[in-house]
């Protein structure tokens, strides 16, 4: 369709017109070649780009799941298909688009103050939601870690642009053990990222904070978002998944993220579809156009179809702008040789 339109295009703005003289055609088409060749570099570019962002998308947690599961099936000891006694329960299932009662109290580790959920939940800004305990001997940390490092390398900022609430499982851990544990975190988001930036301390303080509840409020939140988890008495230990919640500024889930590693990519448009783009830039709107979240990869990846769509569209439009250049050109040269005769 584009060819077509392209033939089109030229066919009318070089043949329709007899009266252009041979060496006006001539120059004419040396003009739009060495725009098409400009034009191919420029696509060339665009093309190299979205091949490696296609690629770098590729790998996901569940390719590493997949390695796991083959290995299980080479020892006959091992079934796979059977869930451990001590995860059965254990589950995540999605409520996207419900509403979390923002009206849930919970006792903040800075203050040791109940406060509601929807002072956290502002105008414009989305809210990113993690369910811990503060005295988990490894998951917990190591999903704390992805999210803390994942959000380091961000342009986007905690507390400027989007709200960090941390919510402990544990009804009885200590208020003086989550103090700690937020300022640990605090202190690594704040230290400089890979991409040289450093935060301020201030402005993440008054956006990422850490709560303790009572089993009742913190049962009814881990209900509304899908999180099912269990106490293992054996263990004395919670069984509990691994994954981080992105909500609206209304409280609306919109997003969920898995693992113990969060990809930038992932965040920011994670953040920017909970925020409809009130956190962001242009680029972000344009990227998101392009990108979609895919269920099977966790993650956001390119879609193909979107892609060629834009790739159609700035083709049109490049070659468009050119040949109007072109014609008003014509139609300035045709009245200067008018009144010269």
């Amino acid at each position: 369709m584009v060819w077509t339109g392209t033939v089109f295009l030229i066919r009318r703005g070089l043949f329709v017109k007899r009266q252009f003289r041979r060496s006006d055609l001539k120059h004419a088409f040396f003009d739009f070649f060495r725009a098409m060749g400009h034009s191919i570099s420029v696509l060339a570019v665009l093309c190299s780009v979205f091949s490696g962002l296609i690629i770098s998308s590729m790998v996901s947690p569940d390719s590493l799941a997949s390695i796991s599961t083959s290995d299980a099936r080479n020892h006959p000891d091992l079934n796979p298909g059977k869930v451990p006694v001590e995860l059965e329960g254990v589950t995540l299932k999605e409520h996207l688009g419900e509403t979390i009662d923002l009206g849930l109290e919970f006792t903040s580790v800075e203050d040791g103050q109940k406060h509601k959920l929807g002072e956290y939940f502002q105008p414009g800004k989305p809210t990113l939601i993690n369910l811990v305990y503060f005295e988990c001997p490894m998951l917990c940390t190591m999903v704390l870690n992805g999210v803390s490092d994942g959000m380091k390398n961000l342009d986007l900022a905690v507390g400027k642009d989007f709200n960090v609430v941390t919510v402990s499982i544990n009804p009885h851990d200590d208020l003086g053990a989550g103090k700690q544990k937020r300022k640990n975190y605090l202190e690594h988001y704040n230290t400089s990222s890979d991409m040289g930036k450093t935060r301020v301390a201030e402005q993440t303080e008054q956006g990422w904070h850490f709560f303790t509840g009572t089993e009742d409020q913190i049962k009814t939140l881990a209900d509304q978002l899908g999180f099912r988890f269990r106490y293992d008495e054996t263990q004395k230990q919670y069984a509990h998944p691994a994954a981080t919640f992105i909500l609206t500024p209304e409280g609306k889930i919109s997003r969920y993220l898995y693992g113990i590693q969060y990809r930038p990519l992932d965040l920011r448009f994670a953040l920017v579809e909970a925020s409809r783009g009130r956190v962001g830039n242009v680029i972000d709107r344009l990227l998101m156009f392009c990108y979609h979240y895919d269920p099977s990869r966790r993650g956001y990846t390119l879609q193909a179809t979107r892609v060629m769509q834009a790739g159609g569209l700035g083709t049109i439009a490049i070659l468009g702008g050119y040949l109007t250049v072109f014609w008003t050109r014509q139609r300035k040269g045709k009245k200067k040789n008018d009144n010269a005769l």
